[in-house]
């Protein structure tokens, strides 16, 4: 037998390979199909199922160039509807991987089709749960992503609390809870760091699984939820239609220009420059008006929030050598029109003689020594994390919901953009550059340096309540 966790950190996402005397199967794929190629192939199994525990919102499933590969049976649980050849279970349904088997839990409460995965080895003995959204460690799938005219989010909450109740906590205390999700992703709310826990462990210290009423729990799920990224109701729908061949994508971004061919190209194809080198290397000098998303950062879901249309042609500007990873990235959420990248990065740029724009970026020591002269601030991090600790007087301004406050500022004005570490607001200062703000200034290491700074002793507040 063997079960695998893939784990991908930038999306805080887990798909599982299972396999059992030759066949296997796979829940919830991410968008590249070749590492799961290889692990069939390396492991001499035939791919017979392709489980999804829902229509992902956060991210595009390969199962539909899977199952083309593969010829395997791409299955979802009960009320699920797609328009590619799917199966569509019922609830308690079995399905056979070698010796095992696989049976669908229907646990709608975040979705309607919602499902939870339970495996019983040989003898029928319940090993784990592969859970999707229904149960993280630490907490459950949000329950506002699949409201209709006639349901609520406290309709799904309520349908969540039955399915916790009514298929999951009756289960055996020591089988193991592979959910698809952890910290990080915008799928809940409090999820834990740690990726797999005993269901038996989950119901001690999850808020979730504990003794409380339907009302208390669909009022602690409804409370506090901030409003999901653009990118998923049409993650959810590509998931649902399918989508363009993955290896196409991967061929088409992969063009690569000279300077002089990639300013033709962005001028033509009113393309957006996308710079994902690190914030520093963006500060220093950058191609005038492109936006900065680190790759080494959670770029694929900065990705979502901050490009508004996935059809949007993109070129890139990369580290050298991680052109096909920027593109692959891209994939992940949807956004399949890259066009190509510079080809040799930004020095091409500066040996073509192009013009150049840069970012002012201070430690923060030197912004210490502004605020203290009432420099207008721009804490750019999430509002939790602004009301757990920030500095007296600042307001916060969430890169989340960027479009909602850039317009709402004046642009005659200097501003300081800080963060948590300078990743987010590196991201939010390139797009107040294209938005016609030109006095900005960069706080190198975020709120996490400002803190440590001795000037910023007794002018650091919260506003988090206490229990």
């Amino acid at each position: 037998m063997n079960i695998k966790q893939l784990y991908t950190n930038c999306l805080a996402q887990g798909a599982y390979y299972i396999a059992h005397n030759g066949e296997a199967a796979i829940i919830d794929p991410l968008r590249e199909t070749q590492p799961y190629l290889d692990l069939l192939k390396k492991n001499n199994d035939k791919l017979k199922y392709i489980f999804e525990t829902h229509f992902h919102a956060d991210f595009v499933s390969g199962h539909v160039d899977l199952a083309r590969e593969t010829g395997a049976t791409i299955v979802y649980g009960p009320n699920a509807e797609t328009s590619y050849k799917s199966h569509v279970a019922k609830d308690n349904e079995e399905f056979k991987i070698g010796n095992l088997t696989l049976r669908v839990l229907h646990t709608p409460g975040h979705t309607l089709e919602s499902s939870t995965y339970l495996l019983l080895d040989e003898k029928q003995k319940p090993m784990c749960i592969f859970t999707g959204d229904t149960l993280f460690i630490g907490d459950v799938g949000r329950p506002d992503l699949a409201i209709k005219s006639d349901l609520t989010q406290e309709d799904l909450a309520g349908m969540l609390y039955d399915s916790l109740r009514n298929k999951i906590m009756p289960l055996p205390d020591d089988i193991i809870i592979y959910p698809a999700h952890g910290a990080g992703s915008a799928c809940g709310k409090n999820m834990s760091n740690e990726t797999v826990d005993t269901l038996g462990n989950q119901k001690k210290t999850n808020y979730a699984l504990q003794n409380i009423s339907k009302e208390q729990f669909i009022k602690e799920l409804t409370t506090g939820i901030l409003p999901a990224p653009q990118y998923f109701a049409k993650n959810a729908a590509l998931n649902k239609s399918g989508y363009e061949n993955y290896n196409e994508v991967i061929a088409k971004g992969s063009v690569a220009l000279s300077a002089e061919d990639f300013e033709k190209v962005a001028k033509e194809k009113n393309a957006l420059i996308l710079d994902v080198r690190k914030p520093q290397e963006f500060a220093q000098g950058h191609i005038p008006n492109a936006l900065f998303i680190g790759i080494d950062g959670q770029f694929a879901p900065w990705v979502g929030t901050v490009i508004t249309d996935l059809k949007t042609p993109i070129l890139l500007v990369t580290p050298e050598g991680r052109e096909e990873e920027a593109i692959m990235r891209l994939s992940r959420v949807g956004y399949d029109n890259c066009i190509g990248f510079l080809k040799g990065g930004i020095t091409e740029w500066k040996n073509a003689g192009k013009n150049l724009e840069h970012i002012e970026s201070i430690s923060a020591e030197e912004f210490m020594q502004h605020y203290a002269k009432g420099a207008k601030t721009l804490d750019v991090r999430k509002p939790s994390e602004f009301e757990t600790a920030h500095l007296k007087n600042a307001e916060t301004n969430p890169l989340d919901f960027i479009f909602d406050w850039v317009d709402k500022i004046d642009k005659s004005q200097p501003y300081m953009v800080h963060c948590a570490g300078g990743y987010r607001s590196m991201i939010a200062a390139s797009i107040l550059k294209q938005k016609g703000f030109n006095n900005l200034t960069d706080v190198q290491g975020g709120f996490g340096a400002i803190s440590k700074t001795e000037a910023a002793k007794n002018k650091v507040v919260s506003e988090a309540v206490k229990a």
